[in-house]
Order: structure tokens, then C-alpha cells, then sequence
């Protein structure tokens, strides 16, 4: 085992995901205490890197959500400091974070993915209408944890969906909503865990059932064919190296009435709490929770 002289579970931070960071980042540092690992939890801040110099850190395990965290800006930080960290580095980071930015890296590469639109002004609104049709999703490009997003099914819902996204800062897109199944894939190292999938009673998978709701059902093994799952999980695989993102991750992905799977967004800082999806695969899979957390620390590397 690689000596982690002291690690620091770096955590919070200032992006709307702050809190279900905070969650996930106590269940990772307790997993890596219950282990013997010389561990501290460190709340993100300006003052990040004096502190991480002061603590004498030796690895990183990243579980800082959204932006500043998921968006290659600590990892850039981390390179500098030549501290060795978990999950992808900036490149990675960043092309993952920017759902805009990723789709046309997909679309490139002949992946999958439902048609989109940037939404700039109220007459974009009225394009994506004619362009889309209806129902459509609309998100905050850079947001995560279904931050500002909302299923739009009429003409009505259009620019109040629009303006609640705006408020969230950065670009924000109409994306073809797809009628189908939901589902998420884990990558970890080079292994597509078992997927899952998603069912809840709600619009779509939002932040009430991701987070609160006790009632949003999880089903592994998944139900699908074994050897589509296969070729499933190869398609996981090239989206998540389309953006360059390494190490550990979750690619979510829908499949359409008709049997074509749709590649919706890739997440290079997954969840950790009760409630998140990378552990449950990980125990259909076999490890513990714990042994995840270590496995993930293992692949810590500097990427600069």
C-alpha cells in the first residue's frame, strides 16, 4: 500500500453543492479513519493551499462537488502543490463539468447524446421549441446535482424554466428530452461497476429524488440483457475517455423506447452519501464502502 503519511479529505467549498459535499465528504474521511489512515477533513476556502501546507498533506481525496472542486480549479491548485489527488485532472475535470462542452466532444466522436441548444436570449427560447419540441430539459451548463434544471413541457413552463437556470450563472441549455429508462454506470479504474437503474415518481431524477426523497427506487443488477450491459459499459468507457476524465467517475446515460441508449453526463466527483450511487454499485459488485474509498485513494496521482 502506497504510505499516506497524512490525507486530507477535501471538502464544502463555495459551489451550490456545498452541503451534499459536506455529507459525502464525513462519510469518505470515516471510512478512511475506520482504516487507520491518518486523515483530516479540511471545509475548502481561500485560504486552501496555506492550509495545506501547514497540515503537511501527502494525498488529497477530492469529494469537493460542482464548481471549484469538479471543475479542474482545485485540481489545477493540487498540480501546483504537487499533491497527489483523487480522480481526474483539470482537462478532465473541466470538459466533464461543462455539459456543453462535453456533448460536442461526444457528438465529435459519433457518441450518442440527444440533441441541444444554448439558450442566450428569450428568442433562443422560441427556437429550441421549434427546434426540439417539447417535452425538453433545461440546464445551467455548469451546475451539478440537478441544480436548475427543470422539465419543460409547455410553452408556459419555457422562460421561467430559462430564468431559474440563468440565476445560476454561466451558459444554460435545452436539451431533446428523452422518453426511455434511466440509468448510471461506475467507472472505477478500469472496471464498469454493475449499472443501476433509476426509477422515481417525479418528473425526472432530480435533486428531491437524488438527495431526500426515500421513495426513489435503485434496481441492481439493472435488469438488462448481459451482453448489452457489455457493450453498455464500452460505450461508458469512450464517453468518459472522450473528456479525458481518469481514475474513478459515473457516466449516466438513458435508454429510449426503442432500445438506443442516450449519453446524458459524466460526474468526476460522484456522491458519497446514503443516498448516492457509486457505493451501491460497489456493493453489488462486492466492496464495501470502505474498500471503495480505499481503492479510489490508491488511484491518487499528480496530473501537472
Amino acid at each position: 500500500m502506497t504510505d499516506f503519511r497524512k490525507v486530507a479529505v477535501l471538502m464544502g467549498g463555495w459551489s451550490a453543492e456545498r452541503e451534499v459535499s459536506l455529507n459525502s465528504g464525513q462519510a469518505v474521511l470515516d471510512a478512511l479513519v475506520r482504516q487507520g489512515i491518518n486523515a483530516v477533513g479540511i471545509d475548502a476556502d481561500e485560504d486552501i493551499c496555506q492550509r495545506l501546507k501547514q497540515e503537511n498533506i501527502s494525498h488529497v481525496f477530492n469529494m469537493m462537488h460542482g464548481r471549484g472542486g469538479e471543475d479542474g480549479v482545485i485540481q489545477g491548485v493540487l498540480d501546483v502543490l504537487r499533491i497527489p489527488y483523487t480522480g481526474s485532472g483539470v482537462l478532465g475535470s473541466a470538459l466533464s463539468m461543462d455539459k456543453m462542452r462535453c456533448k460536442q466532444l461526444w457528438l465529435g466522436l459519433a457518441l450518442p447524446t440527444p440533441e441541444y441548444q444554448i439558450l442566450g436570449s428569450e428568442e433562443d427560447c422560441q427556437q429550441a421549441i421549434a427546434k426540439l419540441g417539447f417535452p425538453m430539459m433545461i440546464k445551467p451548463v455548469l451546475e451539478g446535482s440537478s441544480i436548475g434544471i427543470s422539465k419543460v413541457k409547455n410553452a408556459a413552463e419555457m422562460l421561467p424554466a430559462w430564468q431559474k437556470a440563468t440565476a445560476c450563472g454561466g451558459a444554460i441549455m435545452a436539451e431533446r428530452f428523452i422518453e426511455g429508462d434511466e440509468y448510471t454506470a461506475t467507472i472505477l479504474g478500469e472496471r464498469v461497476l454493475p449499472m443501476i437503474r433509476l426509477e422515481t415518481d417525479n418528473d425526472f431524477y432530480d435533486y428531491q429524488a437524488k438527495y431526500v426523497s426515500n421513495d426513489t427506487r435503485y434496481v441492481c443488477p439493472c435488469g438488462l440483457d448481459e451482453l448489452l450491459e457489455r457493450d453498455l459499459a464500452d460505450l461508458v468507457k469512450r464517453a468518459f475517455a472522450a473528456v479525458m476524465a481518469k481514475s474513478w467517475g459515473r457516466v449516466d446515460f438513458m435508454i429510449d423506447k426503442s432500445g438506443q441508449p442516450w449519453l446524458i453526463e459524466v460526474n468526476t466527483v460522484p456522491g458519497m452519501t446514503d443516498h448516492s450511487l457509486v457505493p451501491m454499485a460497489a456493493k453489488h459488485a462486492g466492496l464495501s464502502f470502505d474498500e471503495l474509498v480505499l481503492n479510489i485513494l490508491q488511484g491518487a496521482e499528480i496530473h501537472g
